[in-house]
């Protein structure tokens, strides 16, 4: 009865299309038409094999856990698909085939992102060289970027690492090339094309699902920039947790780009640039490496001082780093006057007491030799800052505080914060500043918050004085009770890291305080209008935006090379008057719009994230950027 039924299939789905098998409830008809479709697929020519793939791929991304179509061939189809893509040029010219292989390679990635036995088949059926020549760029970066995602997938898995490590010194290579150049390329080739009609027309219609016009192909390529260059990290991630491939990754120029890379508000799950960093930091011969950055270690310290979602991957880095005798003395100099202001912190996401913690670390060994003959006398002194605040003063007041004691303290403290107060509404800014510094040095340990409420105080007043680095230390020390949720310290902070130049940094305060602002708003009211943003902070955040774009360097750097392209011709042509005359009208032109999009410096982190396909998916991607700031996404549009 069976044969009779695959005989069945097998003759009467010949002419049939891929849709129409899938219509057919006889689960032995329904599985023979699959199989046989899935087999000479790369057999056809005609206009619905696009279609079928993009169907395929939606079923894939809606349920990745569906054995039905690894189980058919799936996996071999696919990749028999890419390697015809790769090698037949006439066929891929022909109709929509040359959509077929970035649908096939991200039906293999879809598949095999969260089951390992689908991973394993994959590698069986071959995906693997025909993935590894569209990450060599055999076509464009569109293709790069579904090929690397699925390699990544199946580099996860420990059945099937071995066998992509078998590339492993080309996969490497490839993956730290993409990483450095993808956002470069994706803005020369795509974005920064003026003409959008010399675009690739396939890749504008793959972005938007024809869905959108320019401005909506600039913000998906933004997002999948991203993405490329956060799955090729993931990549380089597989290699390195099982420390292959160290000394290769840390290749000093690599390091120094790696600690740039946060690929802007796009995406939320993936730490991306810190990721790889804080990976690295777990092995012997990676701490070496990283410790030897100083670019790395100024990132890590700024981002361990942030409100940024991955502050606490920097303070993990720079702890390892501490803890390891041979690295200790390279980064402490540095470090200490980052991680001090972060002594009394309670609790950071899942880690409690790591205010405790980053004490102990900076205290290991402190009153060694070694301490003396390695550290500054700056250094000194900060640690037994530390000491003094959270070992001695901690016991002292334990042992001999009542809460009698505690009391007087209090009204002792209040007392002289008025004093502050009254000497800052007279202008007495240095005599303030010395006011809170006695009330904090008064105020006893155990009344965090009141320190905190002293520390914000103390650090609006600093921010009268131009004095970056003691108001950034102050308003960090606010934020500890609790974490990043006091919202005048986090726009004095955000204020000034944006005269020390650092944008990432001042955009994510400014966004944490207008979230904390809008949510304690809605709290208490009712009311639509609580819930907007005031103008000095939209305007903040428009401006570190704007620094912060994803192709804010590329476009400065295509700005460059264009100037310099001017400048030549202008010094060939300078015989020829009309010619000098326009050239010079340009040149003009080019240096005044170099001077309004100067080039900004950035660290920071980038972020990647997987859904599953939406057919409403009109609205992109930022519209979610950041999971912990609704409320300032809808403005910010």
């Amino acid at each position: 009865m069976v044969k009779k039924m695959i005989l069945k299939a097998h003759v009467g789905f010949r002419h049939c299309c891929f849709f129409c098998v899938l219509e057919e409830t006889d689960p032995f008809v329904r599985k023979a038409g699959i199989e046989k479709t899935l087999r000479e697929m790369h057999t056809k020519g005609d206009t619905e094999l696009a279609l079928t793939l993009s169907f395929i791929w939606r079923f894939a991304m809606a349920e990745p856990e569906n054995p039905e179509f690894p189980s058919l061939g799936i996996f071999e189809c696919m990749a028999r698909l890419i390697k015809k893509g790769v090698e037949d040029a006439a066929w891929l010219a022909r109709g929509q085939n040359v959509y077929v292989p970035y649908y096939a390679a991200h039906i293999i990635g879809s598949y095999t992102m969260k089951k390992s036995q689908f991973a394993v088949k994959a590698v069986e059926s071959g995906v693997i060289p025909p993935l590894i020549e569209l990450m060599r760029g055999k076509m464009s970066w569109v293709e790069q970027r579904v090929a690397v995602r699925a390699l990544g997938h199946l580099a996860s898995y420990s059945k099937t690492f071995e066998t992509v490590s078998e590339y492993e010194e080309e996969v490497v290579r490839l993956a730290m090339e993409i990483a450095s150049n993808c956002i470069d390329v994706v803005y020369n080739e795509f974005v920064g094309v003026k003409d959008r009609d010399q675009s690739v027309k396939y890749h504008c219609d793959l972005l938007t699902r024809g869905l959108g016009g320019v401005e909506m192909e600039n913000r998906r390529a933004e997002e999948w920039a991203s993405q490329l260059q956060c799955w090729s990290l993931h990549l380089l991630n597989c290699f390195a947790c099982k420390e292959r491939s160290i000394n290769v990754i840390c290749n000093k120029i690599f390091l120094k780009n790696l600690s740039k890379m946060w690929g802007g508000l796009v995406n939320h799950t993936s730490p991306a640039g810190v990721g790889l960093i804080r990976i690295l930091c777990y092995s012997k011969r990676g701490r070496g490496h990283v410790s030897e950055s100083r670019e790395v270690v100024l990132s890590l310290c700024n981002l361990s001082r942030s409100s940024d979602d991955w502050q606490y991957m920097g303070i993990d880095c720079l702890l390892l780093l501490l803890k390891d005798q041979d690295t200790r003395y390279k980064v402490i100099d540095i470090a200490v006057f980052y991680l001090r202001d972060l002594i009394e912190l309670q609790a950071l996401n899942d880690r409690p007491d790591l205010g405790d913690r980053i004490t102990r670390v900076f205290l290991m060994n402190h009153n060694t030799k070694r301490v003396c003959a390695y550290n500054n006398q700056k250094t000194e002194k900060a640690l037994k800052e530390i000491r003094n605040t959270k070992v001695e003063r901690t016991k002292k007041e334990r042992e001999f505080m009542s809460e009698e004691k505690v009391a007087e303290k209090r009204v002792l403290v209040r007392l002289i914060q008025q004093q502050a107060d009254k000497l800052f509404s007279m202008g007495d800014m240095e005599g303030a500043i010395t006011c809170y510094n006695k009330a904090i040095n008064a105020c006893p340990l155990k009344l965090r918050r009141k320190r905190m409420s002293l520390y914000s105080g103390r650090g609006e007043m600093q921010h009268q004085i131009p004095v970056d680095d003691l108001q950034l230390s102050t308003c960090t020390r606010s934020l500890s009770e609790p974490a990043n949720a006091h919202g005048k310290s986090l726009w004095t902070r955000s204020k000034a890291y944006d005269m020390k130049g650092l944008a990432r940094e001042s955009l994510m305060d400014c966004i944490m305080f207008v979230n904390g602002r809008c949510c304690s708003k809605n709290t208490h009211s009712n009311n639509s209008n609580g819930s907007k943003i005031p103008f000095y902070a939209a305007e903040m955040i428009s401006k570190q935006m704007n620094a912060t774009r994803l192709f804010a360097d590329s476009k400065s750097r295509a700005l460059q090379v264009k100037l310099e392209e001017v400048r030549q011709i202008s010094d060939k042509d300078s015989n020829s008057d009309s010619d000098s005359n326009s050239d010079q009208e340009w040149y003009k032109e080019m240096v005044t719009r170099m001077i309004t999009e100067k080039k900004k410096h950035l660290t920071g982190l980038s972020t990647i994230n997987e859904e599953p396909w939406n057919p409403n998916e009109g609205i992109t991607s930022r519209m979610m950027m950041h999971k912990k700031k609704p409320a300032l996404l809808a403005r910010s549009m």
